[in-house]
């Protein structure tokens, strides 16, 4: 089985810098686990601790049942992909691709097999005989690929590995590597900043800051119900909006006061906020749980502000609105045919529904 355990894992460079602080994470068999954040939040080192390119300063990795962190890299049955490709330029694809494989005196003609298998999965049997200046970079990162597969390890580890690749290649990219797991079905961690590589390809998700694990979650979990106001902003494109405000009491209902609007709390939300009203909060909504007044038929009176419009993206199916309160500016992803003129005001309605509350010194969710 390949499960990889990270249990109480950190690591300090000198002098005092925590790059990883106390991560505990179970990595089932067969999974696909994303690590994502932004730069120097730890998940190249954790990738690299649990390869046996870092010591470990605390804590413990198991792979399958075994303890690592004494075991040399070579024999941890694990092939990692590197974002710099790190292929031999003077070496043709095959001898690329077979190169792990002959150094472990592996005979020939089991070579050969893996080889051609691998190729053959991965689109690039009539490149064997090219060598790498010869190829396009999807290319290169295929015979990357291409030579961890024919090793056949427990786990595979992807350390960013489409960033030097255009948009187009690496949407093309990211299908193949997710194609490529449910053949393989192999243990893969994959680390990266982007979260739109996260959410499509993860099984789960491990959103990282600052060297803490601060939430663990399948994409569409992650995306609804965010642990703090840092993850709700990182994952999702365009991000979530962020408001300060305070929640009040007028007569019998709860409002979130922005102080240029005020918007009706909605009532399965109000147990959850009762704590602070008087006080001062994070409001945060996603830009398409915010609707052009227009084109909602049954718009709650309390729940419509009237706001400006800065500026105007056509995205082609839909449209970014850039809207000002006069106190704040949010985004507002709405339908292609909706196209406000700059400057105009605007009549929205936000989804009370979806929005989320932070607290405004923990910036964890009120929930």
């Amino acid at each position: 089985m390949a499960q990889v355990s990270l249990r109480n894992v950190s690591k300090i460079f000198p002098p005092d810098v925590k790059a990883v602080n106390n991560v505990s994470l179970g990595v089932e068999n067969k999974e696909f686990l994303v690590l994502v954040g932004p730069s120097a939040c730890g998940k190249s080192t954790t990738l690299r601790m649990i390869a046996g390119l870092e010591e470990v300063t605390e804590g413990q990795i198991y792979i399958g049942d075994k303890m690592v962190n004494e075991m040399p890299a070579k024999d941890r049955n694990i092939a990692m992909v590197f974002q710099n490709y790190a292929l031999y330029p003077h070496m043709s694809v095959f001898e690329n691709m077979a190169i792990s494989l002959k150094l472990r005196r592996y005979p020939k003609e089991e070579i050969r097999k893996r080889v051609l298998e691998a190729a053959d999965m991965l689109g690039i049997g009539k490149l064997l005989k090219r060598i790498p200046k010869e190829l396009s970079g999807g290319q290169r990162q295929r015979v990357a690929v291409g030579r961890a597969i024919v090793r056949k390890p427990l786990v595979f580890l992807f350390d960013e590995p489409l960033s030097n690749l255009d948009a187009k290649m690496r949407v093309q990219m990211r299908t193949e590597l997710h194609k490529l797991h449910i053949k393989l079905q192999s243990t893969m961690i994959y680390v990266t900043h982007d979260q739109v590589e996260a959410m499509t390809m993860g099984d789960r998700i491990v959103v990282m800051k600052d060297g803490d694990v601060l939430q663990v979650d399948d994409p569409i979990s992650l995306y609804n119900h965010p642990a703090d106001k840092f993850v709700g902003g990182f994952i999702g494109s365009p991000p979530m909006n962020f408001m300060d405000g305070r929640i009040i009491k007028k007569e019998s209902h709860f409002y979130f006061d922005e102080g240029k609007f005020r918007v009706r709390i909605a009532e399965d939300m109000v147990p959850k906020i009762l704590n602070y009203v008087g006080k001062e909060v994070t409001f945060g909504i996603r830009p398409e749980d915010i609707h052009d007044k227009l084109y909602v038929s049954d718009a709650p009176p309390d729940n419509v502000l009237t706001v400006n419009v800065e500026v105007v993206e056509p995205m082609g199916s839909e449209v970014y609105l850039y809207l000002t309160t006069g106190l704040n500016t949010f985004i507002a992803k709405v339908g292609g045919h909706n196209r406000p003129q700059v400057n105009q005001d605007l009549d929205i309605v936000f989804n009370m529904s979806k929005v989320h509350f932070f607290d405004k010194t923990t910036e964890k969710v009120i929930d």
